[in-house]
Parts: C-alpha cells; sequence; structure tokens
C-alpha cells in the first residue's frame, strides 16, 4: 500500500514538473505583425522590415508596413525598409525593388517585391502613396480594375 502512495505520488509530481509548461525554454515565440497581428510566415514571402530610431519591426505584408508607419508618424523615407524578395528569396532594400501590384499577398494588398526588373512593376515610393490611398487589391473597386472582373 505504501508503494502505491509513493508510485501515485511519483506519477502527480513528474506531471507537475514536465506537463506544468506548455513551452520550453529553448522554443521561440512566433513573431507577429504589429498592424495587423498575424504570425509572420516561416517562408518570409512577402515579408517586410522597417528600422527606425533604433527600433526593428517584422510586417507580414508590405502595405501593414506602410500603414503601421503612417498611424506611428513615421517617416519612411528616413527609414531603413527592407522586403523578401520573391525572385531571390532574400531581404533587399525595399527603395530598389520592384513591386508587382496583383499577387496574393497575406493581407491581399497584392504588392510583391522582386529584385529583378519586371514589366508592369512599381517603385517603393509608389507602393506606398497606392496603399495610403487605398488603391490595393483588397479595395473591390481596384481589384476589379486590376484583374478586369
Amino acid at each position: 500500500m505504501k508503494f502505491f502512495k509513493f508510485f501515485s505520488l511519483f506519477i502527480m509530481l513528474a506531471f507537475a514538473l514536465g506537463c506544468g509548461s506548455s513551452e520550453t525554454p529553448t522554443a521561440q515565440k512566433k513573431e507577429v505583425c504589429p498592424k495587423c497581428n498575424m504570425p509572420l510566415p516561416e517562408s518570409h514571402l512577402h515579408t517586410a522590415k522597417l528600422e527606425a530610431n533604433s527600433k526593428k519591426h517584422s510586417f507580414d505584408d508590405i502595405g501593414c508596413l506602410v500603414l503601421w508607419a503612417k498611424e506611428h508618424n513615421m517617416a519612411l523615407d528616413s527609414a531603413k525598409i527592407e522586403v523578401f524578395s520573391n525572385d531571390t528569396h532574400q531581404y533587399i532594400d525595399a527603395r530598389k525593388a520592384h513591386f508587382s501590384i496583383n499577387e496574393k499577398t497575406p493581407m491581399n494588398y497584392g504588392f510583391a517585391a522582386y529584385e529583378a526588373q519586371k514589366s508592369d512593376t512599381i517603385p517603393m515610393d509608389e507602393v506606398a502613396l497606392k496603399m495610403l490611398r487605398g488603391e490595393h487589391m483588397a479595395n473591390p473597386k481596384i481589384r476589379k480594375q486590376i484583374l478586369g472582373n
């Protein structure tokens, strides 16, 4: 009987210590976009990074970066902005990127970055302008214009 009590106590103690936390000390929390609170994809596809005032922020979509910067009265021209390039699969300077306007992106804004020049692409300053005007694929009227539906 003593053995059973000892064994039961041992099992409960092991369960409490081993299962008390769902996270291991080495587990990293998944980054989320500060604008829309969506987790950043592990593939980094369509993600963007902003560094300003010694702070770094990561976004799931370049559109979220532009809107967040506007909400926080942050001038994009003085910030370091990098985007994940769809063709080279690495982060590049957003001001050197070429953006398509009609792709499937996490927030459906449609802007995807490429390092190599493609036809029908726009620079970063036009992306920012279009986002602030609401001229993106998440706007049904603009989506219809772009896709011709």
